[in-house]
């Protein structure tokens, strides 16, 4: 089984990266899909959710989820949530099915209202008869998405032009980026936040202490939370994304001491992360299943180029940058802005471990807050925001 599961996801690393065999298998599967939503029927009072195109039960379309399921406008719907792998996840209130295949595809077409961060149709050209595509994506860009990559480009680009009908925004950049890259009208946008992030405006010191105590986290501990995004550059042999973080994780131990745990979280494209033995300094939290516990547990964030920066900021506490290969991934990706213009920071592992030592958390917190106030305009209460749009659409 693992051996057809290895093959199968290097068969799907090998479409996403490989731009004319995806070209081919846009074309033919999409044709196929659309000739089958002739004989497929719209089920009025059916809902269909993914995360991550199925491979999460989590992010916004979770948020949403769960404020739907307390609402009495949503009695008597057939909520359904797709994954690549059910059997590992426990959905109350839901009926769960397998991405891919026959009847992943009829659900698709026959449901009223699709549900996601990411999209529902595998990297095809297709929606049902009168679906009504609600999309919250997954967070504000620093890098260059959609048609802003470039030519030469190796991340995955979609062949088709976005037929979202609602795309959530936590802010007006966002906005401007996304109704240019993914051509959508701006009157498309629903600029309210991110369901995801109502946690983050809204939680307790008793909700914290209780996260960092599950975690293991001392009262008097300093939580370093560390999550780079991916480089789609950085292959195996399988043709995965890889992250081998570039640090000395026994020099950054003896340098900070036990006053401090180091979180590491990968980016959800990171197929393998190397280098990382969890022991009572650094733990990897790639498949913990709630980043927002970690943003709450954690003191200090680092990242380099990835959105968590924009939703981390809604917290108002400090964030670094730890940009130590910027000219390659600028040249390679294309960036909106240069972070490091934006928060403190360092380009090496050396400026990093000693701005953290020296750290003026009121000053990095100021910064954190100037950063939020210029990128993310909206955020506290998306998720019922996000119920009441999906309601007037079905008149209920």
């Amino acid at each position: 089984m693992i051996e057809v599961n290895g093959l199968k996801q290097k068969l799907v690393n090998f479409l996403k990266y490989n731009k004319t065999a995806y070209a081919v298998y846009y074309r033919v599967m999409s044709f196929c899909i659309n000739v089958l939503k002739l004989f497929i029927k719209t089920d009025d009072k059916l809902i269909l959710f993914n995360s991550f195109a199925g491979r999460k039960y989590d992010d916004s379309p979770k948020a949403i989820f769960e404020e739907m399921r307390k609402d009495p406008r949503f009695k008597g719907y057939r909520l359904v949530w797709a994954f690549h792998q059910p059997e590992k996840y426990q959905v109350d209130g839901a009926e769960k099915i397998k991405t891919d295949g026959l009847h992943y595809f009829k659900t698709a077409l026959a449901a009223r209202v699709w549900v996601t961060n990411s999209s529902v149709e595998r990297g095809l050209n297709f929606t049902g008869k009168h679906t009504f595509y609600f999309n919250t994506w997954h967070g504000t860009p620093m890098k260059k998405m959609g048609t802003d990559i470039g030519a030469g480009n190796t991340a995955f680009a979609n062949e088709g032009e976005s037929h979202f009908d609602v795309m959530m925004s936590q802010g007006h950049f966002e906005t401007d980026v996304f109704s240019r890259s993914f051509k959508i009208p701006k009157e498309k946008f629903l600029e309210v936040g991110l369901p995801r992030n109502d946690i983050l405006a809204n939680y307790t010191e008793e909700q914290r202490t209780t996260i960092r105590t599950r975690l293991g986290i001392k009262q008097n501990q300093t939580v370093i939370l560390y999550c780079p995004t991916f480089r789609e550059y950085d292959k195996d042999e399988s043709l995965g994304v890889v992250m081998a973080p570039p640090m000395d994780l026994k020099r950054w131990e003896r340098e900070l001491g036990e006053g401090y745990v180091l979180l590491m979280r990968a980016h959800y494209e990171v197929s393998k992360v190397m280098k990382i033995e969890d022991n009572e300094f650094v733990r990897n939290m790639t498949d913990y299943p709630d980043l927002n516990d970690l943003y709450i547990a954690a003191d200090i964030l680092i990242s380099d180029y990835s959105s968590v920066f924009f939703d981390y900021s809604i917290t108002g506490k400090p964030m670094l940058h730890f940009c130590y290969d910027y000219e390659k991934y600028s040249s390679k990706r294309g960036m909106y802005f240069d972070i490091r213009e934006k928060i403190s920071g360092g380009a090496n592992e050396d400026q990093v471990i000693e701005l953290i030592k020296s750290v003026d958390m009121t000053a990095e917190s100021q910064k954190a807050v100037s950063f939020r106030d210029e990128f993310v305009n909206f955020y506290g209460s998306a998720a019922k925001a996000a119920v009441d749009c999906i309601a007037r659409e079905l008149k209920i």
